[in-house]
């Protein structure tokens, strides 16, 4: 309960603070490529509940369609504002209508898409027992993986096979010493990586 009202109340601060600034981003995506501002993307949940992750559009219209999921920061289909909303992890911020639904936490294991889910173990499958989150230890460890995955020969066989079993082994530790107190820390790293970039 306490981690849900904490999700609440700051996903609810988060929105009305950062209104203007959500606001300005829409109209910049909007005017510099064809298309909406926000992007809708099915993941996996707790409990493997299919859900809709919003974020703002970083790529072309359609670029999902064609092509790798994961290809890191060297993708041509990325427009040009979606480089920078990326690289600062600004196009992660829709998430917060996310946490405020209840379909995220701020802190939880990152949700995949339903064809990387459907490659787990039965053991890497235990992170699905907890809802997901917008960070946790994974994505402190990983915030630079856009460039590991620019500078692979084929970025999506590198993470199918190496980052993301190492990002399931943290999720997994986030598990073990889920807390308040944990969550705060974890929010806290994650706010002191974005501004190191």
């Amino acid at each position: 309960m306490a981690k849900r009202l904490f999700d609440i109340t700051f996903s609810i601060l988060g929105i009305v603070i950062l209104s203007p600034f959500l606001i300005i981003i829409s109209f910049i995506i909007l005017l510099t490529s064809a298309g909406g501002a926000f992007y809708k993307q099915i993941r996996v949940g707790k409990n493997g509940k299919e859900f809709k992750l919003f974020k703002f559009r970083t790529m072309r219209v359609g670029a999902d369609k064609s092509g790798a999921l994961t290809v890191g920061m060297r993708d041509s289909r990325i427009t040009s504002i979606g480089y920078y909303l990326r690289k600062y992890k600004l196009d992660e911020l829709p998430q917060l209508f996310n946490v405020l639904l209840g379909d995220m936490s701020f802190v939880g294991p990152r949700p995949e898409v339903p064809k990387y889910v459907a490659l787990y173990d039965t053991e890497q499958k235990t992170v699905l027992d907890v809802k997901p989150g917008i960070t946790d230890y994974a994505s402190i460890a990983y915030s630079e993986e856009n460039a590991l995955l620019a500078n692979a020969e084929n970025p999506e066989d590198l993470y199918i096979t190496n980052i993301m079993p190492a990002k399931l082994k943290l999720n997994m530790r986030y598990i073990n010493e889920m807390s308040l107190t944990t969550d705060i820390k974890i929010i806290l790293k994650t706010i002191g990586k974005i501004f190191k970039h």
